[in-house]
């Protein structure tokens, strides 16, 4: 069994290769939920839509996000009624909001709401929330906290940010299976998701870090920055404003404690060297997923790595 750490965008594109080229069914999905939040009364989980209208074959390829070929009929009505709508939810995507929300206001968890939903879809793979705790991502720009999902979409990325904090996480235990798909794994792969606000937020679950420490797993990570840029989202940005090298070296040190292999982009080769003064091993090929094959090509090379002895 494999056992994936994701985010949203970048995580979903590493498998779709991925699950091309191991049995769907041996793969545990771990996804983000510090983006969750309320909007026009319905509970959206952002990071759980996007793997899983990405592995249910719907999602919008050109956005990365929400169902293909979805309509915003909703969306403009809201705005007729002089609702802010800021966070564009589609009439298809609606429908999976109404029943999360539904389901969840009948005190059933989001693990188990997740569970359905991927059942109804007919996706393969187990996905489960880090945590079915509230654990909300607040970023501080300027003196002042908002919430991620103003920072990431309404201000699309705009201000720079000096803290981020994760409320609740504190409390928030793992979701049932979480920990145990961890230590039961063969292998674990840290998606190339944001190292701060995607994969921080799972490793700041409790219990989380530790059973990566003490798994028998051989663990490896692909960096979501080449070339010193975030492939997709706002990682390099966050990391500078963190005072954190936007790297695949700083993504790599973030990871020390738990890390066996860092998996670098040719471009970041002159950092092998660094990065393996952390004390991990180093694998450089093409991680930039342009295309299904180059997809599918880096899902064997992490393959590759959890086979050599």
């Amino acid at each position: 069994m494999y056992t994936v750490l994701a985010g949203g965008v970048g995580a979903a594109r590493f498998l779709q290769g991925f699950l091309n080229t191991v049995d769907p069914s041996e793969v545990t999905i771990i996804v983000n939920t510090g983006d969750d939040e309320e909007f026009y009364g319905l509970h959206v989980s952002p990071d759980l839509d996007i793997v899983m209208y990405t592995l249910a074959g719907i999602v919008d390829q050109k956005k990365g996000w929400g169902i293909y070929r979805d309509t915003f009929l909703c969306m403009e009505v809201l705005h007729r009624y002089g609702e802010e709508t800021w966070f564009k939810l589609g009439d298809m995507d609606l429908a999976t909001h109404v029943l999360r929300t539904e389901l969840l206001d009948e005190n059933v968890t989001l693990s188990e709401v997740t569970r359905k939903l991927c059942h109804e879809l007919g996706i393969r793979s187990r996905i489960i929330p880090m945590s079915n705790n509230k654990v909300s991502t607040m970023v501080r720009i300027g003196s002042g906290f908002i919430k991620f999902q103003e920072y990431f979409v309404k201000r699309a990325t705009s201000d720079d940010v000096n803290k981020v904090i994760f409320k609740g996480i504190a409390n928030a235990k793992p979701a049932p299976d979480v920990v145990d798909s961890i230590m039961d794994s063969k292998g674990i792969i840290v998606a190339p998701s944001n190292p701060i606000v995607s994969i921080g937020t799972i490793l700041g679950v409790r219990g989380v870090r530790k059973a990566l420490r003490d798994t028998k797993a051989r663990k490896v990570a692909i960096s979501p920055i080449v070339g010193g840029n975030a492939i997709k989202g706002p990682a390099d940005r966050l990391m500078r404003g963190l005072g954190m090298e936007p790297s695949a070296y700083g993504v790599a040190a973030l990871y020390r404690d738990f890390l066996d292999w860092m998996v670098i982009d040719e471009i970041d080769v002159a950092l092998k060297g660094r990065i393996e003064g952390l004390g991990m091993n180093v694998g450089i090929t093409d991680t930039i997923m342009r295309n299904q094959r180059k997809k599918e090509n880096l899902a064997r090379f992490i393959l590759d790595i959890f086979g050599r002895g």
